[in-house]
């Protein structure tokens, strides 16, 4: 339903309400539950576009690197234009970390955005001339990791079908301890075991690329780079489990990443690696490319399996779990962009290996993304064990500006904010859960002094009401009661009850919301108040901001 959707938006430019009564009849489809569909995707419309619809990026590294200036410039320059001209906006994280700030103009995205290039931009396009080509820049990357430095044979893949030893494809990824790199955690060869043994009509493998939470940029680089590593990690998958069909959930945003896939899952198609009777065996397995219609949520495991059925990307109450009931109720692998990649490369090169790659009492290796206050933001392939002040300063080159480091988020809103007096702290699973944050997807945000804290919490916050579905109640009060009191506190307004409200409404979100979402909405400024308290404590009883940030009725 999705690609005839898209066909009829490429066509109209929206979704006019008799071409979806015609898809109705055409998929036999209730037309109600089209539009319960379409309506609750940020990337489909139902009226017609304005000349210029230009939303910015503002969220955590945007909001750090200037997006509420580009917003500002556009604001003014079109002043008392009607909205049918141009219509101005938000937009959440447009996976753009490394080279914010961020927007998109007609659904083109447009990086290291500047308030005089987006007038200059939107200018040109209202006196009829043509968008400039998105700033994508091709990236393509030694990784260490690669055991075929550039030049994949699907050497694992040849050999598991002459062996066919799966459950010792299985027994290595235990041996590695390699874990799910998409924020959970959970261990890889568990995850494939349990799959392996459900029963079921159909198996799916499905790999999560749809990175949108703000930092996150580690699995766009990982695409562009290792290709070859995420699909044969996905057919191996499938073999183990006994899936023979593989869907790539990719984000909408991400086109060049796409065409990068498609690519090479063109090239596997024609050297016998995926379809029928894969290399003239009697094994198979088919891949495709799933294009998300938008929004945060879809990165929730269930959420993203509700979109591939052309459903509501709404999370499934759990149990039961993906392993058993997943895509269309049969068991599904979901695994993101990092951990196929990672185990194509333990299977390839061994368990040592892998332990060997970390340091400090750590194993293994990470891609991790730097954004924020750092002088050469982006992604990097570091042995675990690295610590949170080494990623920064030498990787990153440092704080830019000649200032100092004041907090870090390891990675990004839902892992909350560390003070800089934490950078000794390794890159590592349990060491990093047990200071009360987490490693997550490694997406690293860093703040320097400067910053206000209590308005970064407040960033956070806001980012995840705007992404709550709205199913559960929780979530969806809870998470815009938080942004209302946590505006207030920046604009002078604040009770003496305040924080033992916020602290029932947080202990409310985190028992009762169905999905993650909502059980992380109230870390950001959870993490603010546990570790610096006496930013919180000026804004509530002395009305002052040392940043100069809030109070001043300019905040986004």
């Amino acid at each position: 339903m999705y690609e005839q959707l898209h066909a009829i938006q490429r066509e109209f430019g929206y979704l006019p309400g008799e071409q979806l009564r015609l898809l109705a009849q055409r998929i036999q489809t209730p037309l109600s539950q089209i539009h319960a569909t379409v309506s609750f995707y940020p990337h489909f419309r139902l009226a017609p576009p304005p000349r210029a619809e230009v939303r910015v990026c503002g969220d955590m590294t945007c909001h750090l690197r200037g997006g509420a200036e580009v917003k500002s410039s556009l604001q003014q320059a079109f002043a008392g234009v009607p909205p049918e001209e141009v219509l101005l906006g938000d937009v959440s994280c447009l996976g753009r970390c490394d080279k914010a700030p961020a927007l998109s103009v007609n659904s083109r995205i447009y990086s290291r955005a500047s308030g005089s290039s987006a007038v200059s931009m939107v200018r040109d396009l209202l006196g009829g001339g043509q968008l400039p080509a998105e700033s994508y820049e091709q990236v393509r990357a030694s990784v260490a990791c690669d055991p075929y430095q550039g030049s994949p044979t699907y050497a694992v893949l040849r050999k598991l079908l002459d062996t066919r030893d799966f459950l010792g494809v299985i027994a290595m990824l235990k041996a590695s301890g390699l874990r799910g790199m998409g924020g959970a955690g959970f261990p890889t060869g568990m995850k494939w075991e349990i799959v392996r043994n459900a029963t079921g009509n159909a198996k799916y493998i499905v790999c999560n690329a749809d990175e949108s939470e703000p930092g996150t940029i580690k699995d766009r680089f990982i695409i562009q780079s290792v290709p070859w590593l995420v699909i044969e990690g996905m057919i191996i998958a499938g073999l183990v489990t006994g899936a023979k069909q593989g869907i790539l959930y990719i984000r909408y945003e991400y086109e060049e990443p796409k065409a990068t896939l498609e690519r090479e899952i063109r090239r596997c198609y024609q050297e016998k690696l995926l379809g029928a009777k894969i290399l003239d065996t009697e094994l198979s397995f088919d891949l495709e490319i799933f294009v998300s219609p938008g929004g945060y949520i879809c990165g929730e495991e269930s959420a993203l399996l509700e979109a591939i059925e052309g459903k509501r990307a709404e999370p499934r109450n759990k149990p039961p779990f993906p392993g058993t009931n997943g895509l269309w109720n049969q068991p599904t692998a979901i695994n993101n962009v990092e951990t196929f990649t990672l185990a194509t490369a333990i299977l390839a090169r061994g368990v040592d290996w892998y332990k060997a790659q970390g340091k400090n009492g750590s194993l293994g290796v990470k891609f991790v993304g730097i954004s924020g206050d750092v002088k050469n933001p982006g992604i990097f392939e570091v042995p675990m064990g690295t610590t949170y002040g080494e990623l920064i300063n030498e990787c990153a080159g440092g704080i830019d500006g000649g200032r100092e480091l004041l907090a870090f988020a390891p990675s990004g809103p839902s892992s909350g904010y560390l003070p800089a007096s934490m950078t000794n702290l390794p890159l590592d699973w349990n060491a990093v859960t047990a200071a009360g944050s987490m490693v997550g997807s490694g997406a690293i945000v860093v703040c320097a002094e400067g910053r206000c804290m209590l308005d970064m919490a407040l960033n956070a916050v806001r980012f995840y009401r705007n992404e709550s579905c709205g199913k559960c109640v929780p979530c969806r009060v809870g998470s815009q009661k938080m942004v209302e009191m946590l505006t207030g506190w920046t604009e002078g307004r604040s009770g003496e009850a305040d924080l033992g409200l916020l602290n029932a409404l947080s202990s409310a979100m985190k028992l009762t919301s169905i999905c993650g979402l909502g059980q992380v909405v109230p870390v950001p400024i959870a993490s603010v108040l546990k570790h610096f308290p006496d930013i919180v404590n000026e804004h509530l009883q002395q009305k002052y901001c040392a940043a100069g940030v809030c109070f001043t009725g300019a905040r986004r």
